[in-house]
């Protein structure tokens, strides 16, 4: 299997916004040649707003559509906030969870992903 993270996120979002490009540079441009599989689940939004979203913010990672935040569901309350990410081992195991952004929380992620490859 595939180590995989997943980036729930909105255009509306500020924290997201500020968090987004940390995910590029130390996440996806770190890892994407080692097999990282990295997506912005992008909650509710059309294509249009969030292609424009994605090209203001300079990444580069694919970002996916989540109508109705039907996927987000699987993962928390339909209508709690977002920015959340939800990293996956090669096992299919959710081995962890961030919520909002907090550089400390960040700095844990980053350690646990590294110690996936």
């Amino acid at each position: 299997g595939k180590v995989v993270l997943l980036q729930f996120t909105a255009s509306w979002c500020g924290v997201c916004r500020k968090e987004m490009p940390y995910l590029e540079k130390d996440v996806w441009q770190a890892y994407r040649d080692k097999g990282l599989l990295l997506y912005g689940v992008d909650r509710d939004e059309p294509v249009e707003v969030v292609k424009k979203f994605a090209k203001d913010i300079k990444v580069s990672y694919p970002l996916a559509l989540d109508p109705g935040a039907e996927i987000f569901a699987r993962f928390a309350h339909k209508n709690a906030g977002v920015t959340r990410n939800v990293l996956i081992d090669r096992e299919g195991k959710i081995i962890f969870l961030t919520r909002l952004f907090d550089e400390k929380e960040f700095a844990a992620l980053l350690s646990i992903l590294a110690k996936q490859f």
